[in-house]
């Protein structure tokens, strides 16, 4: 009965948003512009992407999870084998290092998944979600310090900068691919 009641709320919620929206620039959907729920400026998407030995160890759940109950908003979510193109371009700035043949190996190696969250400050709070790339260092907690044992198996990627997420994210997905909606609950995570 209770979960009805919240569904309710939800769509009536959702409607209302609907008929009072403005077109926000950069999201393409309406979107409500009171002052409860105005992010612009502070709202970010990174590129979140679950390694292949975390796909294999089944920690995919897991990892969407951490990010959910932090309170961001999953806009993208796809699962894939990556060429070496993608990664190439992907890792253009590692090129030169010698360890560059094997992390295309190991990236080929089996399925990605490819994330886009969205929130306030998703970029920076994400880095620090997932941890130190070295398991050594990784703080207890976190993704990496949790699940990572061996810098070479390092179980996710998120981005290091907006600039960077949004050139990650737009090679991995196409614009299609992301979807704008509100979360009914919105208010009650950010109140600014």
């Amino acid at each position: 009965m209770m979960l009805a009641a919240r569904f309710a709320l939800c769509v009536h919620t959702a409607r209302a948003v609907t008929a009072n929206s403005r077109r926000v620039p950069g999201f393409g959907h309406a979107r409500n512009l009171s002052s409860d729920t105005d992010f612009s400026g502070i709202k970010e998407r990174t590129l979140i992407a679950v390694k292949p030995d975390a796909v294999q160890r089944r920690l995919v759940g897991e990892i969407i999870k951490r990010f959910e109950q932090r309170g961001f908003q999953l806009v993208g979510l796809k699962m894939l084998q990556a060429s070496d193109k993608l990664l190439s371009q992907h890792y253009v700035s590692l090129q030169r290092k010698a360890f560059y043949s094997s992390l295309l190996y190991y990236m080929t190696s089996g399925p990605v998944v490819a994330m886009v969250w969205e929130g306030p400050n998703v970029v920076r709070s994400s880095r620090l979600m997932v941890g130190d790339t070295d398991p050594a260092t990784a703080a207890p907690g976190t993704i990496r310090g949790d699940y990572c044992l061996h810098i070479s198996r390092n179980v996710v990627h998120a981005s290091d900068s907006v600039e960077g997420a949004q050139r990650e994210i737009s090679l991995w997905f196409h614009p299609s691919e992301l979807v704008d909606w509100d979360v009914c609950d919105q208010k009650n995570i950010y109140h600014l």
